[in-house]
């Protein structure tokens, strides 16, 4: 099984097989950050398609040495989700009922990788548990409901310096925390 750098560098020369792959792995992590912000499946189904198109897209500006590509990936698709989002703000709401599709990859991924993704997950609530009040409500506030910093300071009633550095902290947190795990 090729590492996700190689993936990355397949995709970058064109190999569409290496974004299903991709896709299996991470389709569902997309799926799930773009539902957490945008509260619709269907919106998200359409945000998770889009994010990996832009992968395919963008792969050549991929680089290592700047991160994971699970990170790079995730910062497209919660990007992705927050200007869906945004533009939806700006558009009256419609009255349509929608069916709740099936998540993507449900098929293809094996028991072990859903285990293994579920440890990560529960390490990364686990953290974000472990932060102070303040600015675990700052963090989710920017990541899940796509906030900038200055709408989190006016709804927290809060100065906006104050806002930004708790969500700083926050990440430096998060990373030390689950870093550690990462190396252990």
């Amino acid at each position: 099984m090729a590492a996700d750098e190689e993936l990355m560098d397949m995709i970058a020369h064109g190999d569409a097989d290496a974004v299903r792959v991709l896709y299996a792995r991470y389709g569902r992590l997309v799926f799930g950050l773009a539902v957490s912000i945008l509260g619709d499946s269907a919106t998200a189904e359409e945000v998770c398609q889009d994010v990996f198109m832009r992968v395919w897209e963008k792969s050549g500006s991929y680089r290592a040495d700047r991160g994971k590509v699970v990170t790079w990936v995730a910062r497209i698709a919660r990007n992705r989700a927050i200007d869906t989002l945004r533009s939806h703000r700006s558009r009256p709401a419609s009255s349509s009922t929608e069916e709740e599709p099936a998540a993507p990859g449900d098929a293809v991924v094996d028991p072990g990788e859903r285990l293994l993704q579920s440890f990560r997950d529960e390490e990364v609530r686990a953290a974000v548990a472990s932060l102070p009040p303040g600015q675990r409500n700052a963090l989710s506030l920017a990541f899940f409901k796509g906030m900038t910093h200055k709408e989190i300071a006016e709804a927290l009633g809060e100065p906006l310096g104050t806002v930004k550095t708790r969500i700083r902290d926050a990440l430096l947190k998060l990373r030390a925390s689950l870093g550690k795990k990462e190396n252990e």
